[in-house]
């Protein structure tokens, strides 16, 4: 999950994995799989950076690239 704020100043939490799109219409519109959307205050930028470093908890950092020798 990740925490996200609505234009009115309520703190909501996300599942990142049900998140189909975002987009700035000025405002961020986040839509779900399910249809549903919703206006926040953070960036789409913010919101992905999010994701990566919730995604990042869960399978840990990206494997280091393997030594050619």
């Amino acid at each position: 999950m990740i925490s996200l704020t609505r234009l009115n100043g309520q703190a909501i939490a996300v599942n990142a994995d049900l998140i189909e799109s975002a987009e700035a219409t000025p405002d961020t519109v986040v839509t779900l799989t399910s249809g549903n959307k919703f206006i926040v205050r953070e960036s789409i930028e913010t919101i992905a950076q999010r994701i990566v470093e919730f995604k990042r908890k869960i399978y840990g950092p990206p494997p280091a690239p393997e030594r050619g020798g």
